[in-house]
């Protein structure tokens, strides 16, 4: 599916620092994340459609990030981007940005409250599998049992009791494929597509298959009879997702695709903070237990990608050239 490039690595000292601030851009991803999902699970509940929230918390996102490329020369690298490379960066906005927060939505109106939590969050099993075919990425026996650690530990804060399975629960799975693939996808774009370019493409194309679905459903018109507090938190929200998605596309460019998705899942422990400290109490037992197996496995998988990175470009010299031809 995709081409592969050689070419004679980089110092180990620049190849292990790129990987190094790609895992820091990550766990700025999952801070920023984490307070994400804690606001966003007020601000969903003062619009009257999540659907629309969406939209319009998108749209903002969107206008942000296009304004941040365009002042750092976003149409001259519009211009670089090969024309052979542009179909894949639609299908990153419609497989994105578009159609899984449509089909999220939808499901999340039909699951249960513990099947579309857990399922949602194994977003990183995913994309980890999916990155040892299609981006070369290796999986070790730290990292694979740092894996086994982390669903535990999401299994501990999310436990699926309860769960059943329906078409809700089904198209939040479709859902949470298409985000791994679409990361597997951005990966792979970010090679030859600056990171802030192409997190504005990701937006924008989104931005208009979910403006679409709104008009399909006919539910424009409540855009128009909102509120300014619901504005206000549509452009609240806005401004952290755009802040999400510069940072993590930014880590992406730099760290493998299923480092910067096992670190993300930081978010959990962030947004569990702020939810203990709101409510004056603190979660039991057994899931600061599963906060804590998150906060190990992931800094096992990077500190793992970090010192795999320096220990594989520190080969002699005959054999990074052989490398480099095979």
């Amino acid at each position: 599916m995709f081409e592969r490039t050689s070419q004679r690595p980089p110092s180990t000292d620049r190849r292990s620092g790129q990987v190094g601030t790609g895992v820091v851009l990550a766990i700025g991803a999952a801070l920023i994340s984490g307070l994400a999902i804690y606001l966003n699970a007020f601000a969903v509940k003062q619009l009257p459609d999540a659907a629309a929230y969406t939209t319009l918390k998108n749209a903002v996102a969107a206008a942000i990030l296009i304004a941040a490329a365009l002042a750092f020369g976003a149409a001259r690298d519009l211009r670089r981007i090969e024309r052979s490379s542009w179909p894949a960066v639609v299908l990153v906005g419609v497989v994105g940005g578009g159609i899984p927060f449509i089909l999220f939505f939808v499901g999340l109106a039909q699951a249960s409250a513990p099947s579309a939590a857990f399922i949602q969050k194994t977003l990183f099993v995913w994309v980890a599998l999916l990155a040892v075919p299609f981006l070369g990425e290796r999986l070790g026996l730290v990292p694979i049992g740092a894996l086994a650690v982390l669903l535990a530990g999401q299994a501990l804060v999310l436990p699926p009791t309860g769960m059943r399975w329906g078409m809700g629960e089904t198209l939040i799975l479709i859902a949470t494929l298409m985000w791994g693939a679409e990361t597997i996808l951005v990966k792979h774009l970010l090679a030859a597509v600056p990171a802030q370019v192409m997190a504005a493409l990701r937006m924008g194309i989104g931005l208009i298959v979910l403006v679409g679905y709104l008009g399909l459903a006919g539910k424009l018109s409540i855009v128009v009879g909102l509120n300014g507090a619901q504005w206000s938190w549509a452009l609240l929200t806005g401004v952290i997702l755009a802040a999400y998605v510069a940072t993590w596309f930014a880590a992406l460019r730099r760290a493998p695709a299923s480092v910067v998705a096992s670190v993300l899942v930081l978010g959990a422990v962030v947004t569990g903070a702020l939810t203990a400290v709101s409510k004056g109490a603190a979660p039991n037992p057994a899931v600061v237990g599963g906060y804590v197996l998150i906060v190990v496995a992931a800094g096992a998988i990077a500190a793992w990608s970090i010192r795999s990175a320096r220990r594989a470009l520190d080969v002699p010299e005959w054999l990074a050239t052989r490398a480099a031809l095979d």
